[in-house]
C-alpha cells in the first residue's frame, strides 16, 4: 500500500483540486464553500437538461473532471470517500438549474437530473436535496434523480436492502446522456435513455491491495504478494474472490480475466445470486476499461486486450473500446471492466443513437479522446519486421571440426546459464543503484540466445554467424542501453573475426579491440565510468599487453568490477540519481560483463 502523498494538507486537498480544474477550463465556475465545480449555461445555449453528480472525493477524473459541454453541468464534491451534504447538492441544483441560470431557459422539458451512484450516503443526501427543492414551484416538477448501480460482485442474498453499488459505469451514463441534453434534448428524454444505460451496466474491480486515504495512518495491506482481490469497492471495501498466484506473484491476467467477464455476464439462470444484466446472446456491447488509481498504463492497456479477447470468446460484440482513468480509489493497484449492452435493432433508445452520443468529443479534462470504430482483429494491424539476425546470411555452414563447434555452444550455454543464475543478485544491486531492470535485462539477452541454440540457429560452426546471431538477441530482447551496447559490440566482433577469418588461428585480441574501439564510437563512457565498459576495457586492452592471457585478462575484468564500488557514475543512467546509497553497491551492469567473462574463461586448471 503506497502511503506516501505529495500534497500541502489533507484538509486543503480537495478544493485545491477543484481550483486545479479551474485552471485548466476558463469556463468552469467553483463555488468553494459548496464544492462546487459548475459550467454556467450561456444564454445562447440550446442545451435543456443540467446534469449534476458527486459524491465523495477520491474518485477522480469522477466527478469533477467530467463538468463540461456534453458532460456533467456540476458536481458536487464530498471530502475523501465522504458524500457531500444535501445542502452542497442543494447549491449544486440552484446554480445550473435551467430556469435559474443565464438561459432562463423556461420552456417545457427543461430542468435538472441529478445522477447518484448507489450508495447509502449519496442516495441519502441526494435525495434530501431533491425532496427539499420539491416545496418550491421552481422546482417541484423538474428536478429528476437517477441511480446508477452497476456492480456485478456482491450477492443477491447480502444487498437486499442495499442494492448493488454504483462504479465506473456512472461515468458512461453521463457521458452519454450528457451529449444528448447538449443536443437540446429535454428531461423526458434525457431520463428515459439515462435509465436504459443504467440498467444494462455490468461493472466489476479486482485490486493487488488496498488505496490509502491522505492523512490517515497507514494500515497493514491484507493482500499477499501473490494475492489478487476482486470485486473490491471503491472505498477499499472487501471483495468476493481472493485468487492466489505462483511463485510470490500475483496470477497472471489470462487466468484473471475469465472470471471477471463470468462474473459480468453469467446470466440469472446460471448464477441465482448475480445475473444482473441478461445479455443476448451475440450481443453488441461497449467495453470501458478503468484504471482505479495505481495501475501503470502499460499494464492497463494489456489489461484491455486480454478482456477484449476473452469477451470475443463469448460471442458478444464489442462496438466500442474506452481504456483509460475514468473512476478511481485514489491510488489502488487495480482496475474495473464495465460492459453496455447496447440495445438490439428496433429498440428504442437505438443503438447507433447511444453510440453516436458516446462518440461526441466532450469539453472536459478528465474524457479523453475515443474512436468512433468498433475494434478490427489485431491480426489486421500488426504487421511483421523480420530482424537483423534473420535478414543477414546465417547460413548453418558444416565444418569438419564438429568437437570445435560443439565446444563453441558449450560455452555460449555456460555464459548464459551463469547470467540467469545471477539475475537475482543483480536486481537487487540495480534496484539500490538504478532502475532495477539489468538484471532482467541480461536474463532475457541470455534466455533468447538459448531459445537459439536450442532450434540450432546458433551452432558453433562459424564464429561470425554466432555473434551476428548474439547480437541480433541483445537488440531484439534486451533492448534499452545495454542491449545496444552489447549489440554493437558483438556485431562488431564478428566484423573482426571475418577480417582475420584468412588465418588459421583465431585472433581473439585483434578481433575483440576492433569491436571495443568500434563501441568506442557510440558511446562516451570510459574507464572509470562505473558502467559496464569498466571490466570490457580492462579485458580487451589486457589480452593486447597480457600476450593473450585469458585468465590473466579475465581478472582484471573483476578487479575493474569490483572497483565500481564506491565509484562516482560518469555514464550512464547512473549519473542522474543514486548518490552515496547507491555507490555502496558496485555497479549491475559492469558485474554481469565480470559474471560473463569468467563463465566463457572459466577458472585456470
Amino acid at each position: 500500500m503506497a502511503s506516501k502523498h505529495l500534497i500541502n494538507s489533507p484538509s486543503t486537498l480537495v478544493i485545491e483540486s477543484l481550483e486545479g480544474l479551474c485552471l485548466l477550463n476558463p469556463d468552469l465556475r467553483l463555488d468553494k464553500d459548496a464544492r462546487v465545480l459548475f459550467r454556467p449555461l450561456s444564454s445562447n445555449s440550446s442545451q435543456k437538461v443540467s446534469l449534476i453528480c458527486g459524491g465523495g472525493s477520491g474518485h477522480e477524473p469522477a466527478h469533477a473532471a467530467f463538468v463540461g459541454k456534453g458532460l456533467l453541468t456540476a458536481a458536487v464534491s464530498g471530502s475523501v470517500f465522504a458524500s457531500p451534504s444535501g445542502k452542497q447538492v442543494r447549491r449544486a441544483v440552484e446554480l445550473v438549474h435551467p430556469q435559474n441560470s443565464s438561459s432562463g431557459n423556461t420552456e417545457e422539458g427543461a430542468g435538472t437530473l441529478i445522477i447518484v451512484k448507489n450508495y447509502t450516503g449519496d442516495v441519502l443526501n441526494f435525495g434530501l436535496a431533491k425532496e427539499a427543492l420539491g416545496s418550491y414551484p421552481a422546482y417541484a416538477n423538474s428536478v429528476r434523480f437517477l441511480t446508477v448501480a452497476d456492480d456485478v460482485a456482491v450477492p443477491r442474498s447480502r444487498i437486499t436492502l442495499v442494492g448493488r453499488r454504483g462504479l465506473a459505469g456512472t461515468v458512461l451514463t453521463y457521458k452519454i446522456i450528457g451529449e444528448l441534453a447538449a443536443r437540446g434534448a429535454s428531461l423526458d428524454e434525457v431520463e428515459k435513455v439515462g435509465q436504459y444505460v443504467a440498467e444494462n451496466l455490468a461493472s466489476i474491480g479486482v485490486a493487488t491491495g488496498h488505496s490509502h486515504v491522505p492523512g490517515t495512518e497507514r494500515g497493514q495491506d491484507v493482500l499477499g504478494e501473490d494475492e489478487i482481490e476482486i470485486g473490491m469497492g471503491i472505498h477499499n471495501e472487501p471483495g468476493v474472490l481472493r485468487l492466489h498466484g505462483s511463485s510470490g506473484l500475483p496470477p497472471p491476467l489470462s487466468e484473471i480475466m475469465p472470471r471477471l467477464v463470468n462474473l459480468l455476464t453469467v446470466s440469472q439462470e446460471e448464477d441465482p445470486e448475480r445475473g444482473w444484466v441478461s445479455f443476448a446472446p451475440s450481443a453488441d456491447v461497449v467495453l470501458m476499461v478503468n484504471n482505479l488509481g495505481g495501475l501503470s498504463p502499460l499494464e492497463l492497456s494489456a489489461v484491455s486486450v486480454e478482456a477484449t479477447k476473452v469477451i470475443s470468446d463469448k460471442g458478444l460484440k464489442i462496438k466500442r473500446v474506452l481504456c483509460g482513468t475514468y473512476m478511481t480509489s485514489l491510488n489502488m493497484p487495480g482496475f474495473s471492466l464495465t460492459l453496455l449492452q447496447l440495445p438490439s435493432a428496433g429498440q428504442e433508445p437505438s443503438q447507433d443513437l447511444l453510440l453516436s452520443l458516446l462518440d461526441s468529443p466532450a469539453e472536459a479534462s478528465g474524457w479523453g479522446w475515443v474512436s468512433s470504430r468498433a475494434p478490427i482483429p489485431l491480426s489486421d494491424q500488426i504487421v511483421s519486421t523480420p530482424s537483423l539476425s534473420t535478414s543477414v546470411s546465417t547460413t548453418k555452414t558444416t565444418s569438419s571440426n564438429d568437437e570445435g563447434a560443439r565446444q563453441v555452444v558449450e560455452v555460449i550455454r555456460r555464459a548464459c546459464n551463469a547470467l540467469i543464475h545471477v539475475e537475482p543478485e543483480l536486481t537487487r544491486m540495480d534496484t539500490v543503484a538504478g532502475d532495477g531492470d539489468c538484471g532482467l535485462t541480461l536474463k532475457a539477452g541470455a534466455e533468447g540466445v538459448l531459445s537459439l541454440i536450442q532450434s540450432n540457429e546458433i551452432n558453433g560452426h562459424d564464429l561470425p554467424t554466432t555473434f551476428i546471431a548474439i547480437a541480433g538477441v541483445a537488440e531484439d530482447k534486451m533492448g534499452g542501453t545495454s542491449g545496444g551496447l552489447y549489440s554493437i559490440f558483438f556485431s562488431a566482433l564478428a566484423q573482426g573475426l571475418r577480417s582475420s577469418s584468412s588465418t588459421p588461428e583465431v585472433n581473439w585480441p585483434s578481433a575483440l579491440n576492433h569491436a571495443l574501439t568500434k563501441l568506442y564510437t557510440y558511446t562516451r563512457a570510459r574507464p572509470p565510468s562505473r558502467t559496464l565498459v569498466d571490466p570490457l576495457d580492462a579485458f580487451v586492452k589486457g589480452l593486447s599487453t597480457d600476450k593473450a592471457d585469458f585468465f590473466k585478462s579475465c581478472e582484471k575484468a573483476q578487479e575493474a568490477a569490483r572497483a565500481t564500488k564506491g565509484m562516482q557514475a560518469k555514464a550512464g543512467r547512473a549519473v542522474y540519481g543514486g548518490g552515496e546509497e547507491s555507490e555502496e553497491e558496485m555497479d549491475p551492469g559492469a558485474w554481469g560483463v565480470a559474471i560473463l567473462l569468467k563463465a566463457i574463461i572459466g577458472e585456470r586448471s
